[in-house]
């Protein structure tokens, strides 16, 4: 698989590393260490024509379970312009955890006449048997991955049953502070306002036009890169999330259980529950006028 030039064979290093700890050195990296082991390799592998290139293919911080990193990709792109013949990585993990990504990753090698080689591990992806091995190996990098998956949902899950806020989009009405949900009373109004408008009007259509015409306007927040995001006019779509909002009973939701949570509520029992009643039946006269206009099969 690797192209018949006798005057040298271009080898490009692939490296992949999470991001560097809280206290480690900042003089040695995890993505400078393969690199030098691949580099090593390559200079043992001089007689044999192969010339490691300038470029750097490094994903720093990156999963080994996507194929969408810029490196990886870039790699791809020199390989189907025959830039590089042979892609030297530390492991295997550091290329790939996906089967699925080996898999399209040896497509291209095969397509283009390269070939792949692990420093630690002696693979040969010319052969039927090292293709076998790499396909164990990678399964058990995919086992991994998903073990670590399913821990961080379990953690997960077991956070939320004792009614801790998981992150995202913090709702309006509360800020966070050391990673808790607290009351931000001025927007706390603004919701008790929203809710008690819609339990008066009975129509988030009705109550998206008065909101509009108030400037009332959903939650800023920093967003990437510092900017701030939000504060734009509600949608009907986020007054219907917003009335449905558990956390404003003082509640965390998970998988459609509400546990009682660890922040106060902003919204009273007796008119969340006015609320909750007005949209099912506002959803089931929708569903009814639905089908008393389609059409009779008879």
């Amino acid at each position: 698989m690797i192209v018949q030039n006798p005057a040298q064979h271009s080898a490009a290093l692939s490296t992949r590393a999470n991001p560097p700890t809280t206290g480690s050195s900042r003089r040695s990296t995890p993505l400078d260490a393969q690199r030098e082991a691949c580099e090593a390799y390559i200079v043992s592998q001089r007689h044999t024509g192969w010339i490691a290139l300038p470029d750097m293919y490094d994903d720093g911080g990156l999963s080994g379970g996507t194929m969408e990193r810029p490196a990886l990709q870039r790699l791809l792109a020199d390989i189907r312009a025959s830039k590089v013949q042979i892609i030297v990585v530390y492991k295997v993990d550091r290329l790939t955890r996906s089967l699925a990504g080996f898999a399209k990753i040896v497509d291209v090698l095969d397509t283009h006449g390269a070939s792949f080689v692990s420093v630690t591990q002696q693979f040969n992806t010319t052969t039927s048997m090292g293709r076998l091995t790499l396909n164990m190996l990678l399964s058990f990098a995919q086992f991994e991955r998903e073990i670590a998956g399913e821990r961080i949902r379990d953690k997960i899950a077991a956070s939320k049953r004792k009614g801790m806020w998981m992150g995202g989009n913090v709702p309006l009405g509360y800020d966070v502070n050391d990673r808790k949900l607290i009351v931000n009373a001025m927007e706390a109004e603004r919701v008790c306002a929203i809710f008690q408008r819609y339990a008066e009007l009975k129509s988030v259509s009705l109550l998206k036009v008065e909101l509009d015409r108030l400037g009332v306007v959903s939650k800023r927040r920093a967003g990437a890169g510092g900017c701030l995001a939000g504060g734009k006019p509600f949608s009907r779509g986020a007054l219907y999330l917003l009335l449905q909002n558990r956390i404003y009973r003082g509640e965390i939701t998970h998988q459609d259980v509400a546990y009682h949570g660890q922040h106060d509520a902003i919204i009273n029992e007796e008119l969340w529950r006015i609320v909750q009643d007005r949209l099912a039946t506002n959803r089931r006269e929708r569903l009814l006028a639905a089908g008393a206009e389609a059409p009779s099969l008879c």
